[in-house]
């Protein structure tokens, strides 16, 4: 109230010195307080035609659209508006109810819900104006979140339906409406928030991540979520490896003291039992890694009563026991141009670090200027005339070392494919990296079809989706899936309903014409050369 609340308002003029936090921290999941009320029409749910699919949810760049199950007996205070209906499927639910709630306040009104949702024929959700609704959906909205967040034994958290039941740990960002790069950060939150530490380069994904006054980056009930730095635009690899050496050493120190104390005469059995159980504990699951750290709670209060020295040591690095998850994150910027040297140093490295590139193929924070990754014939800034040479190919050279898992996706073409890349990178136990089709305002689109020019992107074969996993190698198997299928459509008709590629049309149409049909041989030959990698016998 008496600081962020005041640079909200804009009046941090007012804001005494001896108000300012002393250490420099700051509060996190504070962007709940804005209530920018930005939307002039926000979706409205229809229970009876919704199949309750999650694809919504999914791909809401403002986390403003939740789904949630939960004991009937819950709604006894309901408000009288609230919408709920049985689960599905209903067999063993008959206890449960189900409800998909809007955010009206924290909602852009961007439309990309109702993009997303297969029954959008049926009006599962449609866009209606948010100011008559505003009030009774509020409400609705505050009686949602106070419901207890549904079970884990009821979903399945490695699909596109069950990760939407676990809350987002990134909400109601300042990005635009319709970004294509905040559903990505809010799905690695959901699946992985609760022990993720980011390392965030300069860029967008910094500036609606970390901006003051306000923070989207958020906490679970129990107080846990992800800890996020962010440092210079060129160094989030760097940064993210020193977060990952000091993950591992603190780890190792802390069983280096378990072994200590296991041989340790003075130390109780009981004690000693414990520290045996979770020095052998598998955490390749978050049900595992949830019951490591109850493991370790009752550890630490078994060491407040023992006065060895060892034991005090432990007490102090004992969560460093728990599965700890490290990213890098930024844009094309940052992943393809300045800071490219060092995310391949640390890729190289082998370590177990993962890479989540927000690829909108364009310097998007500084102004649309053209990066590596920015294709070939579209225009930005210093490529005025049409970029002149393919974009970079990323994925494929960091393929080429052989141990970095490497996907491809896009998440309006195949969410299921980006669900399964994420899981598998950040299970994968060495250096790891997605690079995600981030459509951009400053692609010349209308961002309410953001979605549609993801898949046009891809079935026109232009943006193959894959997922190389080093580990299937080791099986004899080939480590490289195309989850593409062939181009089904010339690379014009996804490039040309985008303002990036048909201004040049209008400018120069015979440098245009020109600058497409190198494009589209680029697209067919780098297609056919994946598909010839992913058809590779590696049984012998």
């Amino acid at each position: 109230r008496e600081v962020t609340a005041k640079i909200i308002k804009q009046e941090g003029a007012s804001i005494k010195v001896s108000q300012m936090p002393s250490d420099g921290t700051w509060p996190t999941g504070t962007t709940q307080y804005e209530k920018r009320n930005v939307a002039v029409n926000i979706p409205v749910w229809n229970p009876e035609a919704c199949i309750q699919c999650g694809r919504c949810s999914l791909v809401c760049p403002h986390a403003a659209i939740r789904p949630k199950i939960y004991k009937k007996e819950l709604l006894k205070d309901a408000p009288e508006t609230f919408k709920h209906i049985a689960p599905k499927p209903s067999k063993a639910m008959e206890e449960y109810q189900y409800t998909l709630q809007i955010a009206p306040e924290d909602c852009t009104g961007c439309g990309t819900c109702i993009e997303e949702c297969p029954m959008k024929n049926k009006e599962a959700i449609k866009m209606s104006p948010q100011h008559p609704i505003r009030e009774k959906e509020a409400k609705n909205y505050e009686f949602f979140l106070n419901l207890p967040d549904t079970a884990p034994d009821l979903y399945n958290r490695n699909t596109i339906k069950g990760s939407q039941f676990i809350k987002p740990l990134f909400e109601y960002s300042g990005a635009c409406a319709g970004c294509g790069e905040t559903a990505y950060v809010k799905l690695l939150t959901q699946l992985f928030g609760d022990r993720a530490i980011i390392a965030n380069a300069t860029g967008c994904s910094s500036i609606y991540g970390g901006n003051l006054p306000t923070t989207p980056y958020c906490k679970r009930s129990d107080g846990r979520g992800p800890a996020w730095n962010n440092s210079l635009f060129e160094d989030a690899a760097e940064l993210a490896f020193g977060m990952r050496l000091t993950v591992d050493k603190f780890t190792q120190y802390a069983y280096e003291l378990v072994d200590k104390i296991l041989e340790n005469k003075s130390c109780s059995e009981d004690l000693k039992n414990l520290l045996s159980e979770i020095k052998n504990a598998d955490q390749s699951t978050q049900e595992n890694i949830e019951k490591q750290r109850k493991q370790v709670v009752k550890l630490n209060n078994l060491l407040k009563s023992c006065d060895c020295e060892d034991c005090e040591e432990l007490f102090t690095v004992s969560d460093y026991m728990v599965k700890k998850s490290v990213w890098g994150l930024g844009g094309d910027g940052w992943a393809y141009d300045i800071g490219y040297g060092g995310l391949d140093h640390v890729l190289a490295s082998g370590k177990n670090i993962n890479i989540l590139v927000l690829d909108t193929e364009v310097y998007s924070n500084t102004g649309g200027q053209s990066s590596k990754a920015t294709p070939l014939g579209a225009v930005a800034k210093f490529a005025a005339a049409g970029k002149p040479v393919p974009k970079k190919d990323l994925g494929l050279m960091t393929m080429s070392y052989g141990y970095i898992y490497v996907a491809k996706v896009a998440i309006g073409a195949d969410p299921n494919q980006l669900v399964k890349a994420f899981v598998e990178a950040e299970a994968y136990n060495g250096p790891s990296i997605i690079i995600a089709y981030s459509h951009c305002i400053a692609h010349g689109i209308d961002m309410t079809r953001g979605l549609t020019e993801q898949k046009n992107a891809v079935v026109s074969g232009y943006w193959p989706l894959y997922r190389y996993n080093p580990q299937l190698a080791e099986d004899g198997k080939n480590p490289l899936i195309l989850d593409s299928k062939e181009p089904q459509i010339p690379f014009s008709d996804y490039a040309y309903n985008e303002n990036r590629y048909g201004v040049l049309k209008k400018i120069d149409p015979k440098r245009a014409d020109k600058l497409m049909k190198f494009a589209q041989q680029n697209v067919t030959q780098r297609f056919q050369f994946y598909k010839q990698l992913a058809e590779l016998d590696y049984t012998k």
